[in-house]
């Protein structure tokens, strides 16, 4: 019997029972649509990942703090109070191949305007962050150098914060007050608004729009209190940008070679990570979530699978005499194989296919929706849906081996008499 004739037999046998042949691709096309669209919302978070380091800024090296060390036990990294301003003013005249260099500290405020109020995260720095950490001012003016070097009480206010405080009102020149601590002994000072942030939203360190900046030295002056072993207010971390990508290399030893003649330490009390570091881990921990997603909807798959030899093995029983009939004029066992297991591929196939097209769908409608605040982005690609149909069609080959062989094995006269 020729593969043709195969297949018209296959097909013939399958529309017999055209409901229990649909229920049964169900649970093919409830596998492959799962795996699509959670493998496509999974690298959906990867791209969204690496697209809101990307945005931090380009060729950026970040210098923290080492760990503090207690009873021999190190604490996590950035625990050790070793940097401060001047060193980074030191890394910025180190000279190519750093082209700009801006600190930053932190802590947490609360703005007040009148009878509003919000607590966010304050962030003090130099005028150099907007274009080492491509994060700009969309009304208004950052600070400037001058500011720095005077202290002077300005703040920019992150988006999300301003319509916190301010509503639909413009922020700009006026007054609020950022005070730290809580209660009777909490500290607060008047600031004058410059400038609103552009907007910028969450990523994995936060939510960038929930934020206040004023100049470091007036953080460390009037908002913090943080120093280090030696008495000097420290920074939490110094953003460098290099002049290119080959340059990195170059630029980590000559950071290196500064800090290390600075602080005079025989083992080094600093941490130097690249934003090639950044993007490697998230690919790596998002990489992982997409297989997990996928493998979870692989399950399903399975359990489709088995729905196929199940239902294949009551066709062989149903068709019993059938089958003897067949082998009694000629049919060989290759034949009665090649059947059965093109029904089974056939379940697989078209369940894989119309899941394929559930899958897309089910990731665009996802796609754009926000739960918690988050908004999920999906991500179609054509691996994910090789693999599904791959996997679709392994699986409808494999569960239906054993009721094809136990088909093709079946006795003629056996069969005959089967009632």
């Amino acid at each position: 019997m020729g593969p043709l004739e195969s297949l018209h037999v296959a097909l013939r046998g399958l529309s017999a029972n055209k409901l229990r042949s649909a229920l049964t691709m169900l649970g093919i096309i409830i596998g492959v649509g799962a795996v699509i669209a959670l493998m496509s919302v999974g690298k959906g978070a990867e791209q969204s990942v690496l697209n809101r380091i990307r945005s931090m800024g380009t060729n950026l090296l970040f210098v923290t703090p080492g760990s503090t060390r207690q009873e021999g036990v190190a604490a996590g990294a950035g625990t050790a109070p070793t940097l401060t301003y001047e060193d980074a003013v030191a890394i910025a005249g180190s000279g190519p191949p750093i082209m700009r260099v801006a600190p930053e500290s932190a802590s947490n405020v609360q703005v007040i305007y009148g009878s509003a109020n919000t607590r966010t995260r304050v962030t003090g720095t130099t005028p150099e962050y907007e274009e080492v950490r491509n994060f700009h001012v969309a009304r208004g003016e950052f600070f400037t150098q001058q500011d720095v070097d005077s202290n002077a009480m300005v703040v920019v206010l992150g988006s999300n914060t301003a319509l916190q405080v301010f509503g639909d009102g413009e922020p700009i020149g006026e007054t609020v007050r950022l005070t730290t601590g809580s209660g009777a002994g909490s500290t607060g000072y008047t600031f004058r608004v410059i400038g609103v942030m552009e907007s910028k939203g969450s990523q994995a360190m936060g939510n960038q729009d929930d934020v206040v900046f004023v100049p470091i030295t007036t953080l460390q002056q009037r908002l913090s209190n943080q120093r280090t072993a030696q008495g000097a207010r420290n920074v939490s971390t110094v953003n460098v940008q290099v002049s290119d990508e080959r340059s990195m290399d170059a630029a980590v030893q000559q950071i290196g070679n500064v800090l290390r003649d600075r602080h005079q330490v025989v083992e080094d009390d600093f941490l130097i990570r690249s934003q090639e570091d950044m993007l490697e881990t998230a690919t790596e921990v998002t990489g992982v979530m997409t297989v997990l997603l996928g493998a979870i909807a692989g399950i399903s798959l399975v359990v489709g699978g088995i729905g196929i030899m199940n239902i294949m093995l009551v066709s062989v029983t149903e068709r019993t005499r059938e089958i003897g009939i067949r082998k009694a004029v000629g049919a060989r066992r290759r034949d009665i194989l090649t059947q059965f297991l093109l029904e089974s591929a056939l379940l697989a196939v078209v369940g894989g296919a119309t899941g394929i097209t559930v899958g897309v769908a089910v990731a665009h409608f996802v796609s754009g929706l926000s739960l918690a605040g988050q908004t999920f982005t999906a991500v179609v690609t054509a691996d994910a849906i090789v693999l599904a149909a791959g996997v679709s069609a392994a699986i409808g080959l494999f569960f239906g081996i054993y009721p094809a062989l136990r088909a093709a094995r079946l006795h003629p006269i056996e069969a005959l008499r089967y009632e």
